[in-house]
C-alpha cells in the first residue's frame, strides 16, 4: 500500500517467515503475536529488517496468551505496555459484553480474552507450571530401565525432532532425564542425535513415532547405530490425547524432572484438554517425544531389565 507522501506500508504472513529476508523497515505492526505458529522465526527474521530511521519501533496488539515468544517481547527492556478490556469498548453491544461476562467472568479464560491479563496456565492445561516444579529434583537415582522417545520431523528444516530420555527407577518412578531435540536437522543429523542420546543413558530401547516415515526411520536410525533396538509405534490418536494418560502420571507423583527443560516443559504446559495447544512452535514434539519415552516405560507392555547407574 502506497500513500501520497510516499510511505509504503507491506503485509507479510507470520506463516511464512523467509519472507521476511531482504526487506528494511521504519516501523512494524505484529497482529496477533501469540497466535504466530512460526513465532519465533518469524519475529527474529523481522528484528533484523527494522533498520531504518534513527528509531525503528514495533507495536505488538495480542490477546496475551503465555507463549514462549510473547515471554520473550514483554521482557524487552524499552517496552511501553498498554492493555485494554472488552468491557471499555464502547462500540460492542451492551448484551454481548454482558452475555461474555455472565459466561467467563473470573475464568482463567475470561481474564486472558476480557480483560487482557496475561495467564501464565493455559485454561484446561494438562501440565502446570506449579505441577513441573513440584516434581523437579536435582539428579535422577539408579535407573532399572532407559527409554529415549523420538517424534521424527515430517520433512527437513521444518519442525523440531523430539528426542527425550527418561528411566525407570527401582521403585516404579519415572525420570526425565535429558531433552536432546534437535531443529533444523537432516535425516541422518537427527538420527546421529538420537543414536548419541541413547549411548549417554546406555537406553534399553528406542521408541519412535512412524507415521511420517514408516520403515525409513528405523532405517535411518540403525544407519546411525545398527545396534540402536527400535521400536515403532504408530500414532492412531492426536498428540493431547496420548498425552492424558501421562499427565495423569504426573498428578500421582509418579514422575521427576531430573533438572530443568525448558523448551519441553513450555510445550507440555501448552497442551489442553480437547486437544488444544497453546504452546510454542508449531507442534509440541518435544513433549510428543516425553510422551511415548514414559508410555513405554510406565504404560506400555513390561520389560524385565537389570539394575544400572548414570
Amino acid at each position: 500500500m502506497r500513500w501520497p507522501g510516499g510511505a509504503i506500508a507491506t503485509v507479510y504472513s507470520a506463516d511464512s517467515p523467509e519472507g521476511l529476508r531482504g526487506p528494511e523497515h521504519h516501523a512494524a505492526w505484529c497482529d496477533e503475536l501469540a497466535k504466530w505458529q512460526r513465532g519465533e522465526a518469524a519475529w527474529d527474521n523481522l528484528m533484523m529488517t527494522m533498520r531504518l530511521g534513527k528509531q525503528p519501533q514495533v507495536m505488538v496488539t495480542t490477546t496475551p496468551r503465555s507463549t514462549a515468544l510473547m515471554r520473550r517481547v514483554m521482557a524487552l527492556p524499552r517496552l511501553h505496555q498498554t492493555t485494554g478490556r472488552t468491557g471499555d469498548n464502547v462500540h460492542l453491544p451492551a448484551a454481548f459484553i454482558e452475555t461474555m461476562t455472565e459466561s467467563y467472568g473470573g475464568t482463567a479464560l475470561g481474564r486472558q480474552e476480557l480483560d487482557g491479563e496475561m495467564i501464565e496456565t493455559v485454561a484446561g492445561a494438562l501440565w502446570t507450571r506449579a505441577m513441573i516444579e513440584d516434581c523437579r529434583i536435582a539428579a535422577a537415582p539408579v535407573l532399572v530401565r532407559v527409554v529415549v522417545g523420538v517424534d521424527p520431523p515430517a520433512g527437513v528444516g521444518g519442525d523440531a525432532c523430539g528426542i527425550v530420555a527418561a528411566g525407570l527407577d527401582a521403585a516404579g518412578a519415572g525420570h526425565v532425564i535429558e531433552d536432546a531435540s534437535v531443529t533444523g536437522a537432516t535425516p541422518e543429523g537427527w538420527a546421529r542425535a538420537v543414536a548419541g542420546c541413547a549411548a549417554r543413558h546406555g537406553a534399553d530401547r528406542v521408541v519412535a513415532e512412524a507415521n511420517q516415515g514408516g520403515e525409513m526411520v528405523r532405517s535411518v536410525l540403525h544407519a546411525a547405530d545398527t545396534g540402536l533396538p527400535v521400536r515403532l509405534v504408530h500414532a492412531s490418536r492426536g498428540k493431547v490425547a496420548r498425552a492424558e494418560p501421562v499427565a495423569a502420571l504426573y498428578e500421582a507423583g509418579r514422575v521427576r524432572h531430573a533438572g530443568v527443560f525448558p523448551m519441553l516443559e513450555d510445550e507440555l504446559c501448552g497442551l489442553a484438554v480437547g486437544g488444544g495447544y497453546e504452546g510454542s512452535g508449531r507442534s509440541p514434539d518435544r513433549a510428543d517425544a516425553l510422551v511415548w519415552a514414559l508410555n513405554e516405560l510406565m504404560l506400555g507392555r513390561r520389560v524385565r531389565a537389570g539394575v544400572r547407574a548414570i
